[in-house]
């Protein structure tokens, strides 16, 4: 694709990099048959084509981006599924990314979405206001039936957004997982020595999840730290435009985590919500101009797996089978598209005893991309209904996913027990058989 930046545009750093993104791109319309919002709208400005000609334009005239551009923009739900497809390697989520800041920086958005915005950036990444969000939420769900049913529009409303925030409040909340700064010894002779993130959301909704990683780490020689400084991720502020924040969590993370391997040592960052192990890994990269941290932040992404990545090499052995037992795999968007990962987890879990099936229409995402199922709820709908129906034709006696907002997503549209991928490792090598995710979630914590 041929740019027309100025010089004086070409000597902003992120302007360069989106420039030879853009030169990066052929035209050739793969990415339209897997971008969800196309395959569900067919409007060429709703797929990652489309949308690169607006961005293209929006970046090269300078200029304050118009209602039109930042619907098109914010209907995407950056999965990454044009990434995978592309056979020129257009990096689109750095351009996308790019895209939503300079929306957040220079676009005045309606009062109320402004305010709904904050809200969302203010709670979520805090575990302690996002528990009482929930709690809050949980009271007032009753009264959705109160209130006034929206006029189908383009863009959804703030109380359609109410309604889908209502309708994702989970009606308990599990007790609080162990506190930062825990350490947890190696059963036996120690094999190594790892950060577990905390994360958000998870954290809250289903701490089940980081003590079946450490159960199964633990069991298997290797001790586990949650360190105590740590933050959010910062992949929902990121996703939401908001750079400041996001970047400075970033360089809070790196700092605490670099000084935990400096201390005692680490050989890698696990990360059981995928959503934010896409983020952490790309850290590098959104640090890349600051020369106090980006040193430091290339070698935190180095570290950086998916908790799937890290114990296929632990060599598990299970100690029960399940072979009755048929489990669909989600793959979660930010693991298959984000991170690459696509077949070790149901490799890991064919292994120790389940019975895998794949889902038709892997590809496309279940519409919970982060915050997401908040801000567009009708789509989001549409693509979890089109999910669950793929799953359903499986037949399967459990749904197993690698990220919280994923398996949130999916749990409010069917009773089929909705379980992490770590769960069923762990329960399959010596752990207790996992609980499910509720058919009434929550807000979702990092991308789908």
């Amino acid at each position: 694709m041929k740019t027309e930046f100025s010089l004086a545009q070409l000597a902003d750093p992120d302007i360069a990099e989106a420039d030879k993104i853009l030169r990066a791109c052929v035209h050739c319309g793969f990415c339209t048959a897997t971008c969800p919002t196309y395959v569900l709208l067919g409007d060429e400005l709703d797929s990652p084509r489309g949308r690169i000609y607006l961005m293209k334009e929006m970046l090269e005239k300078d200029q304050a981006p118009t209602s039109e551009v930042v619907k098109h923009i914010d209907r995407c739900l950056s999965c990454l599924a044009c990434m995978t497809t592309c056979p020129s390697g257009v990096n689109y989520m750095h351009l996308v990314d790019q895209a939503r800041v300079r929306i957040e920086q220079r676009y005045q958005r309606p009062l109320a979405e402004r305010l709904l915005r904050q809200v969302l950036a203010f709670v979520l990444p805090d575990p302690q206001r996002f528990r009482a969000s929930m709690r809050l939420a949980r009271l007032a769900r009753p009264l959705a039936v109160f209130l006034p049913t929206p006029r189908p529009s383009a863009t959804p409303g703030l109380i359609e957004r109410i309604k889908a925030m209502l309708a994702l409040a989970p009606s308990h909340l599990p007790s609080r997982g162990p506190a930062a700064g825990s350490v947890f010894a190696a059963l036996g002779k120690k094999r190594g020595r790892v950060a577990l993130l905390q994360g958000c959301a998870q954290q809250v909704l289903a701490p089940r999840i980081n003590q079946a990683a450490i159960n199964l780490l633990t069991r298997h020689g290797i001790e586990v730290v949650l360190v105590k400084d740590e933050q959010c991720c910062g992949a929902l502020t990121h996703h939401l435009g908001n750079d400041h924040d996001a970047l400075a969590r970033a360089r809070a993370n790196v700092a605490a985590w670099r000084a935990e391997a400096a201390g005692e040592g680490l050989d890698a960052i696990l990360v059981t919500a995928s959503g934010c192990g896409t983020v952490i890994k790309d850290y590098g990269y959104l640090l890349r101009e600051d020369r106090t941290f980006a040193a430091d932040a290339a070698q935190v992404s180095a570290l950086a797996k998916d908790i799937t990545e890290y114990v296929a090499g632990l060599g598990l052995a299970p100690t029960t089978r399940h072979d009755n037992i048929v489990v669909a795999y989600h793959s979660a968007c930010s693991l298959q598209h984000g991170q690459k990962i696509t077949t070790l987890p149901k490799e890991l879990l064919s292994k120790n005893g389940f019975v895998v099936k794949d889902v038709p229409e892997s590809h496309l995402c279940c519409g919970s991309a982060g915050t997401y199922n908040i801000l567009q709820p009708d789509l989001a709908g549409r693509l979890r209904d089109r999910k669950v129906a793929n799953i359903a034709s499986v037949k399967p006696d459990m749904i197993a996913a690698g990220n919280i907002g994923c398996m949130v997503q999916i749990a409010s549209g069917t009773s089929v027990p909705v379980v992490h991928t770590i769960e069923l490792l762990d329960w399959a090598t010596g752990g207790s058989r996992p609980a499910s995710n509720s058919s009434s979630g929550a807000a979702s914590g990092g991308d789908g």
